[in-house]
């Protein structure tokens, strides 16, 4: 929301304060308040009829600061609010200096001006990150009434700004005006469906403003030189994050807000759907799932999507009896093949549903100011909205649920979530604008777990669409209503890129694009992209997705890239194990692993899957793709040519290949299973080494199914001494030497050479198992 007439005026009906002279400065414990005017005080009668505005630092965790701006302390605080973890055992350090107070939490600082010109700086390890500075903090009153708080933190020339949620507009968001609101919008637009009021800048920060109803960013547009966000009312609360690397900021933004769940393994296969608007039973579903089989691709989930129930009976949670008669006996039969089962839900209970009198009776749905439920058509005639607020339905609703999982039911989509009303009443009393962007919390929150309760933690995901801060806790999540064309695959991958910057570990797109039918060449080019991501999932609109309906050289892409991604699994879990305990995301955008590399600052086209393979999708029909790769000798993972960084590159990929690079000085698990994503990774599974320099080490470690470490590999280079240490499993493995051409001696293992490399192979496999070898 802008506020300005250029940059020396105000808007015409607004009366704008700002903090100009600190009264005092009280400090409690490890916290400060400073009160400051909004005029110069030169003597005491200037303290009347005038505004007092007040600040708050404190700090919930290490390298984090709150910063909470007030006027009226009186107004009565509605719900919802974030679930935040903080602590109240963090230590923070007050220190007061001639002008200045100061308050220090792990590597972060913040410095208030007490005398002279007025100003918060905030230093992130040692370096200046950013600052709030005269004429930048305000409280605004417009004519109406209606009263806001603005906050301007300055940006540095060449600082970047990313994250804002799933967004699809340019990467880099200097120069845009986002809207914390989500809605329906697709995503070709600057509408999205995952809204996060967090921000990471290159410079090395976080910014996570702490109000879930709309926040108005202004990211060097109002004001070029600053990054300034406002939301209604008379208090404003945000954290400064910091931390050593931008790696760092996420870790402690989602020790903040939440760190992702796992994902059950299984959930890392294969997926394919009915698709939307098609027509099909259990006939057809066979017909998809037998024809995977006999073409020898491998599949691990189904998805029934919407008209698994009757049509205008959204959601009641029934099987349509006329094309399934049978639902659970077809449901142990699907289980049978090695297959996971997921349903299309969402939170909208259709009038013709038998569910709506119910909830209509017991009260469990969002009511209008007369007391009247809530409803109207678009999506399902007559819809109702499910009022997660009131812990009576809520159980009720999973309640359904739990039937449905009791039949054989893995998981569930949920799907929407963005079209909540605001002119409404909740059960708790929560404020309706705010609940607009927090309802999909309750939601996910509510479905995500019961299936823990039900299933037990390891083996709990779902596939949401709308999401906020804290939902990375409920993965996974997918992008939305994409196109099948090469522009909506990027602007989806931009989407992607962004989201992972906003704190979430998880996220998947629909292969080919949800709206039309792809041509035979971009489904198999998003073929590729969908099974190098996180998770990924065969779904459309008004058309199936199997590959034969493409043509057959889809279904080679489809085969290939399956069967690498389910080789690909110990080193791809073990990433994903990561994103639990780091907040770090499986798909990284390029700045997040190269900071120090401006060049990566700028790129939205290619990503690194985990910290050491990086993945340059192609966009274009005639196989061309240009990409950037960092410094060092990088090694194709597939055809094993080595290629020099620091530099750009164009080649022309068939469908059977793309750039897959291995990063210098990775060890990279790669299991013996190509068939399906949940087998034991540690069983046979080889270490693949890239072009480590002398005085370098690198550890690889290989998870169980339960997300635990199962086998732990260390290389060290001294000299031409490469030395490995193995721990844990007593299971066979290999280490295969990639980009080191020759080696002339080897200790505790046989040696043999091929096509890859040098490949290692220990004598004994037993305990802790150290191998030497020499180099040429």
């Amino acid at each position: 929301m802008k506020f300005t007439d250029g940059y020396w005026q105000v808007r015409e009906g607004l009366v704008v304060h700002y903090p100009v002279d600190v009264r005092d400065v009280v400090k409690s414990g490890s916290a400060l308040s400073v009160h400051t005017a909004v005029r110069p005080i030169e003597r005491k009668g200037d303290t009347l009829n005038s505004t007092l505005l007040n600040v708050e630092l404190s700090s919930p965790l290490p390298d984090v600061i709150r910063v909470r701006w007030m006027r009226h302390a009186g107004r009565r605080q509605t719900g919802p609010a974030f679930e935040l973890y903080g602590s109240p055992d963090t230590q923070a350090t007050v220190s007061e200096g001639e002008s200045t107070v100061e308050l220090e939490s792990g590597g972060l600082r913040a410095v208030v001006q007490t005398k002279g010109d007025w100003g918060i700086t905030f230093h992130n390890y040692g370096k200046k990150a950013t600052a709030s500075k005269t004429r930048s903090a305000a409280h605004i009153q417009a004519a109406d009434g209606s009263t806001y708080f603005r906050e301007q933190l300055t940006l540095g020339v060449g600082e970047h700004i990313y994250g804002l949620g799933e967004r699809f507009t340019p990467f880099i968001k200097n120069g845009q005006v986002v809207d914390i609101w989500n809605e329906d919008g697709g995503t070709s637009s600057e509408q999205a469906y995952k809204n996060v009021p967090f921000y990471l800048s290159s410079e090395g920060y976080g910014i996570f403003v702490n109000h879930p109803g709309k926040v108005s960013f202004e990211v060097g547009s109002e004001a070029v030189s600053k990054m300034q966000f406002s939301v209604p009312g008379e208090q404003l609360e945000y954290y400064v994050i910091g931390g050593a690397t931008l790696k760092d900021v996420l870790r402690n933004y989602t020790s903040l807000t939440g760190k992702p769940a796992l994902p059950p393994a299984w959930s890392f296969g294969l997926w394919l759907t009915t698709s939307f608007t098609t027509n099909y039973d259990e006939m057809t579903v066979n017909h998809f799932i037998d024809g995977m089989a006999q073409r020898n691709v491998p599949l691990h989930v189904f998805h029934f999507d919407c008209f698994w129930m009757r049509e205008y009976q959204w959601c009641d949670f029934e099987w349509d009896p006329a094309v399934f008669p049978d639902p659970p006996g077809m449901l142990k039969r699907l289980k049978s093949k090695g297959l996971k089962i997921c349903v299309w839900i969402n939170s909208y209970i259709a009038q013709k549903s038998p569910l709506f009198q119910e909830g209509m009776e017991k009260g469990y749905f969002v009511k209008t100011s007369t007391g009247d439920v809530w409803q109207w058509d678009m999506w399902q005639a007559g819809m109702a909205l499910v009022d997660f607020t009131n812990p009576e339905a809520t159980a009720w609703y999973q309640e359904k649920l739990e039937r449905l999982i009791d039949m054989g039911v893995d998981s569930f989509k949920t799907d929407f979530g963005e079209r909540i009303p605001t002119d409404v009443v909740y059960y708790d009393g929560s404020d309706p604008v705010k609940m607009h962007n927090y309802y999909t919390f309750l939601y996910n929150k509510a479905v995500f777990e019961l299936l823990e309760r039900k299933l037990g933690k390891n083996e709990a995901m779902l596939f949401a669409r709308s999401a906020t801060a804290g939902g990375q806790q409920f993965p996974v999540h997918w992008g939305g209503d994409c196109s099948a064309n090469y522009d909506s695959m990027a602007e989806t991958l931009r989407g992607g890129l962004s989201l992972g910057l906003s704190g979430f570990g998880f996220w998947s797109h629909d292969i080919s694009g949800f709206e039309h039918t792809a041509p035979p060449d971009i489904y198999k080019r998003w073929v590729a992209f969908g099974l190098l991501s996180s998770h990924s999932r065969l779904h459309g609109n008004h058309s199936y997705r199997v590959p034969w309906l493409f043509d057959e050289e889809s279904v080679d892409v489809l085969r290939y890239f399956t069967q690498l991604k389910s080789k690909l699994m110990p080193y791809l879990f073990g990433s994903a194990v990561e994103a639990t305990q780091w907040g770090a995301p499986m798909m990284r955008a390029m700045v997040l692993e190269f900071a120090q590399d401006p060049t990566c600052h700028y790129l939205d086209r290619q990503y690194m899957l985990g910290d050491s393979l990086l993945v340059a999708p192609i966009f274009r029909e005639d196989g061309l793709v240009t990409y950037y790769v960092p410094q060092g000798t990088w090694t194709h993972f597939i055809t094993g040519r080595r290629i020099e960084g620091c530099s750009w590159h164009t080649e022309e990929h068939g469908y059977m290949s793309l750039p897959l690079l291995a990063r210098p000085g990775s060890l990279i698990a790669v299991g013996r299973n190509d068939q399906r994503p949940d087998y034991d990774y540690a069983d046979g599974v080889t270490f693949h080494l890239f072009e480590l320099a002398d005085g370098q080490s690198v550890v690889s470690r290989v998870p169980n199914l339960q997300g635990e470490r199962e086998l732990q590999v260390t290389a060290m280079r001294s000299g031409s001494r490469i030395e490995l240490l193995a721990e844990g499993s007593g299971k066979p493995w290999q280490l295969m030497l990639r980009g080191i051409e020759q080696v002339k001696g080897v200790e505790g293992a046989q040696m043999s050479a091929t096509n890859q490399g040098v490949l290692v192979t220990p004598t004994a496999a037993q305990g802790k198992v150290i191998i030497s070898l020499k180099t040429l």
